[in-house]
């Protein structure tokens, strides 16, 4: 699991989060951005991407350790 955060008081609006991962981010109206606060461990390069393109670097993408009993499927 990946937890991503963005600093909303920095972000500008300049959208290239939304152009590279738009499946997490998405611009409401000019400037308001929403994003997903998760996502999965397989969208990851597209995250860091997209916090690699942010020109004020506004996002924050870190990874969430999630125990082996909450992901197994065993009992």
């Amino acid at each position: 699991m990946v937890r991503i955060a963005v600093d909303l008081n920095r972000c500008q609006g300049y959208a290239q989060c939304a152009f590279l991962a738009p499946e997490i981010f998405t611009l409401h109206g000019e400037e308001a951005l929403l994003y997903a606060p998760e996502a999965d461990e397989a969208q990851r390069a597209k995250l860091a991407q997209a916090a690699a393109a942010c020109p004020v670097q506004a996002i924050l993408v870190d990874t969430v350790d999630v125990p082996a009993e909450a992901v197994s499927d065993a009992p």
